[in-house]
C-alpha cells in the first residue's frame, strides 16, 4: 500500500472523475501510474536505441541516403534493386 498527498482541488478532480467514469479513485490512480510508467520506459528504450545509433555512425556504420533512396525508388519494378550495403 502507497500513500499519496495531493491537493484539494486535484482531490476533487479525481472524485468528480471517480464519479463520472463509476469508477474507484484507487483505479484512476493505479491506471494513471501505470500509464506514466509505461511511457517512462518508452522513453528510456528511444533514448538507448538513440545511443546505439549515434554509436553506430560514430563507428561509421551508415548507409548512404541516396543510395537507400534509390533502394526505395526501385520497389515493385521489375528491375528492383538488392538493399544497399554498408
Amino acid at each position: 500500500m502507497t500513500s499519496v498527498r495531493m491537493s484539494d482541488e486535484l482531490m476533487s478532480k479525481l472524485e468528480s472523475m471517480s464519479e463520472k467514469l463509476h469508477r474507484s479513485k484507487g483505479w484512476i490512480i493505479k491506471d494513471a501510474i501505470s500509464q506514466y510508467v509505461e511511457r517512462m520506459e518508452r522513453r528510456e528504450q528511444m533514448l538507448l536505441e538513440t545511443r546505439r545509433a549515434l554509436g553506430d555512425i560514430e563507428e561509421g556504420n551508415t548507409i548512404d541516403g541516396d543510395d537507400v533512396m534509390d533502394w526505395l525508388a526501385s520497389w515493385g519494378k521489375t528491375d528492383e534493386k538488392a538493399p544497399p550495403k554498408k
